[in-house]
């Protein structure tokens, strides 16, 4: 080999190297993703592709009809809280097979928080009940520590189960401490109930705690024991 190959050959693999390089620099990550990473949460779907994921503040389909994440499109938990998520799929594919879970909305950094809180005010939301609806920012969710997650179940075409209110539904409808007397009323059905109930089953089986008024979210520690030991996501 000749020394204008070797010469050619050098020139051609930098340039590659060098395209390769700029491609990267031009598509970094999303703002939120990196603040994420940087704390040292992980990706769900990367580590574990089975639970899938539509994050609905990614896009309009939410209760403020916004997207508050814009480019964010995958989900991050504290490692911890992630572990105990594949433990809770695992228990949810053993007893129920083709069932799969769908995660809305995991890790939220607390800029976003401010988003939706802020987006109250323009709904007309009374200063008063805006925490019926969105945890106070400057307190913080148990979101904004990566140790939540709020989620439902699929079958085996990919539908989501019914679970009696759509999520991110505001009312009694939604209220796990008030299943039975929306039974009672004909409010819910006892399929309904059934399927919240497999939902909880496996989120507490695998050491989640349930909340008594929304049948999607599901916390992995107490807040105050969050904040002690993660930080909150800014």
């Amino acid at each position: 080999m000749n020394v204008f190959r070797i010469t050619l050959i050098v020139l051609l693999s930098f340039q590659r190297y060098s395209s390769f390089s700029q491609t990267k620099k031009a598509n970094p990550l999303p703002v939120l993703e990196q603040k994420m990473k940087d704390q040292g949460l992980v990706d769900i779907q990367r580590n574990n592709p089975e639970i899938l994921v539509d994050l609905k503040y990614s896009s309009t389909d939410n209760f403020i009809k916004k997207d508050v994440y814009g480019d964010l499109s995958r989900a991050y938990l504290q490692p911890e809280m992630l572990a105990k998520l594949i433990r809770a799929s695992k228990y949810l594919q053993n007893s129920w097979p083709g069932y799969q879970l769908l995660v809305y909305d995991a890790a939220r950094p607390n800029s976003a928080q401010y988003a939706l809180w802020d987006a109250l005010d323009e709904m007309k939301i009374p200063k008063s009940k805006k925490t019926m609806y969105v945890a106070d920012p400057t307190i913080g969710s148990n979101h904004n520590f990566g140790c939540a997650v709020d989620l439902t179940i699929v079958d085996k075409n990919g539908q989501p189960l019914d679970m009696g209110t759509p999520y991110d539904f505001f009312g009694p409808l939604a209220y796990p401490r008030m299943e039975q007397e929306m039974l009672k009323n004909g409010k819910l059905s006892e399929k309904q109930i059934a399927n919240r109930k497999i939902l909880r089953t496996v989120m507490v089986k695998a050491g989640f705690t349930a909340n008594t008024t929304e049948w999607w979210h599901f916390d992995g520690m107490s807040k105050k024991q969050a904040r002690a030991k993660y930080g909150m996501i800014r």
